[in-house]
């Protein structure tokens, strides 16, 4: 995630989606799409590992431009081949230097013509392995991914997940997917979701305001854990679901903090220390997997796998 940058927010229109039932909610809620994955934060955490070496031997970074990128999209990209996920490279340029959109789409399913779109950036900064940010995004929807082939899902809608390259220099492969995309094809995209640093050491849990009915999914969600939530703005501007909502594609996501100060009032509902940032190693060299909570990275990962069961794999 880079320093934050002003943009104008794109007000989009809320769309409606089929949820789980519960008391009190609307009755088109009430249809049942199955239980959503409970997933193991190891496995998590071995991918965690995996991005550690790779950038231990690739000058200690993932960044763009970098062997360590080029090193990651081949991590990823095997494990989504070995699954059975249909991937393709997507090629652009910045600042002279060549990187790659890594794309997966699930081949079951999907037979509505819509898509669910799932994504995190894969490059670090060049200072940083970026074990946080972000790959403990990054290791949560490829884990995520993993499962749906584990368990043979066949989905309402495509399943595609998207693996950014240089977002760390204002979401470049993002906007590029974005401004290339035919209309036919973008119009197909019924929601984007957006994960950005979920394993923050003194986290928080924040949630992606741009869509009510999305933000209502994980309120929900994190409601059923006692856990309470705060809207996020500190990721306006900088992240990669900036250039889908430009486009008037619902958006949403999870956030646990970067560089921002917790708050007396945060540290009481969440824990953690007040006035220190909620990632100490943001962009720093310190950012590997001691760098994460677990408990937080945990209860995020099963945030990601139950909203792509509950807005893509219900009946």
């Amino acid at each position: 995630m880079p320093f934050k940058r002003l943009r104008p927010v794109v007000a989009v229109s809320t769309v409606s989606f089929l949820l789980f039932g519960a008391a009190g909610v609307h009755a088109e809620e009430t249809v049942q799409a199955g239980s959503a994955p409970d997933i193991a934060v190891a496995k998590v955490m071995r991918h965690l590992d995996a991005l550690q070496k790779i950038s231990g031997a690739n000058n200690g970074n993932r960044a763009h431009g970098a062997t360590g990128y080029q090193a990651s999209v081949d991590y990823v990209r095997e494990k989504l081949d070995a699954a059975g996920f249909t991937t393709a490279l997507q090629e652009f340029r910045f600042a002279g230097e060549k990187s790659w959109n890594l794309i997966a789409d699930w081949p079951r399913g999907g037979r509505s013509g819509q898509v669910l779109m799932v994504g995190a950036h894969l490059d670090s900064v060049d200072t940083s392995p970026g074990i946080n940010d972000n790959g403990s995004s990054v290791a949560a929807i490829l884990e995520t991914a993993l499962t749906v082939s584990a368990k043979k899902v066949t989905p309402s809608q495509r399943l595609r997940f998207a693996f950014w390259g240089t977002e760390e220099e204002t979401y470049i492969g993002s906007t590029h997917y974005v401004d290339t995309l035919p209309a036919a094809e973008l119009s197909k995209i019924t929601a984007y979701l957006n994960f950005d640093m979920i394993g923050s050491p003194n986290h928080g849990y924040f949630v992606y305001d741009h869509s009510p009915e999305i933000a209502r999914h994980f309120h929900r969600y994190f409601t059923a854990k006692g856990i309470p939530t705060e809207p996020t703005t500190a990721l306006d501007g900088r992240s990669d679901h900036e250039p889908f909502l430009a486009e008037g594609v619902a958006v949403g996501g999870i956030f646990t903090g970067s560089a921002e100060i917790k708050t007396p009032e945060q540290a009481a509902k969440w824990g953690g220390t007040a006035g220190e940032a909620m990632d100490k190693c943001y962009h720093l060299a310190c950012d590997t997997p001691a760098n994460i909570d677990r408990e937080a990275l945990d209860v995020n990962t099963d945030a990601v796998a139950g909203m792509v069961w509950k807005l893509g794999v219900r009946p």
